[in-house]
């Protein structure tokens, strides 16, 4: 017989996820702002948890917080439960005529200035009664949102690993430089001709999103070619990378779904000729995940649309 007053209390969902935050985070303050709570709520959330189980999940210093080994090990039982719980959703919605539900997708900015809102505008046509979600972030986080369970489909660009998830081809898509009229590199830009890394590698660059899928392609390929790239400033968004370039801060790379970005300035543009630059946007999502009727449908609309570059 349990004595009175140690019942174990039930799985909190919403405890969970601030767990989780936390340690992805690092920081009460930025998962308190995240969750629109305030961080003296988090952190006694997170007191309560400690004290009930008896073990401390975070070290605490002025830099921020970081998971203990306990702390390791029950983050990724609340990513299990919280995956299982997504999962019951998706196999409930199944027992449903498929016309009602839900779409949650974590996308790359890149997803979204290219095919997939005319996708959704199609897909928002066929299936009213599926509620769509839409989470905008780099594709670490939306892949992260997969294995935790807070999106069903991640679109995101293809050089990250994939192994614990099933992919299909969204969108192809190519990396291309852009400059001003008046800069050294534009003599060598030649309309609807395809231009040599090595030879913008000399030039200093607007940068985009540190750490960020494109980001990591283009220092990878300098790190290959022995040069290092030379940063004149950075920035957080593509509009902005073609306004510091307009202005003549240096040039930049764009991938292919946001040329559109370049419609009333006076910027040259070309391809990369590389053939690591011919790059495409995946849609993933976990193996181990049910397919729900709205996703399937989802991948289905997807599939039919998707045309290969030739």
């Amino acid at each position: 017989m349990v004595p009175a007053g140690d019942d174990m209390a039930p799985f909190d969902s919403v405890t969970a996820r601030l767990i989780l935050l936390l340690a992805e985070t690092g920081s009460i303050g930025r998962a308190a702002e995240r969750e629109g709570i305030a961080s003296s709520a988090v952190s006694r959330r997170v007191s309560d948890l400690e004290a009930r189980l008896g073990v401390v999940l975070f070290d605490r210093s002025a830099h921020g917080v970081r998971l203990t080994k306990a702390g390791e090990a029950y983050a990724e039982g609340c990513r299990t439960v919280l995956r299982s719980i997504a999962d019951l959703d998706a196999i409930m919605a199944d027992f449903g005529s498929g016309q009602r539900g839900s779409l949650r997708l974590a996308c790359t900015s890149s997803a979204l200035t290219g095919r997939l809102p005319e996708l959704l505008a199609k897909f928002a046509a066929k299936y009213p009664g599926i509620e769509i979600s839409i989470g905008e972030m780099g594709a670490a986080k939306a892949l992260l949102a997969l294995d935790e369970g807070q999106a069903d489909i991640a679109i995101v660009s293809d050089n990250y690993d994939f192994k614990r998830f099933d992919i299909k081809p969204f969108e192809d898509e190519r990396v291309w430089v852009l400059a001003p009229p008046e800069h050294p590199l534009a003599e060598q830009i030649e309309p609807r001709k395809a231009l040599p890394f090595e030879a913008v590698l000399p030039h200093a660059i607007v940068g985009i999103h540190h750490a960020g899928s494109l980001d990591r392609l283009l220092s990878e390929a300098a790190g290959k070619a022995g040069k290092a790239l030379t940063e004149a400033l950075r920035v957080e968004s593509f509009p902005a990378l073609v306004r510091m370039v307009e202005a003549g801060f240096g040039i930049g790379f764009l991938r292919s779904t946001s040329l559109h970005l370049l419609a009333g300035t006076d910027l040259v543009c070309a391809p990369l000729a590389e053939p690591w630059a011919m790059r495409q946007l995946l849609l993933a999502r976990r193996k181990s995940s049910p397919l729900s009727a709205a996703m399937k449908s989802f991948m289905a609309l997807a599939g039919e649309t998707y045309l290969p570059s030739t």
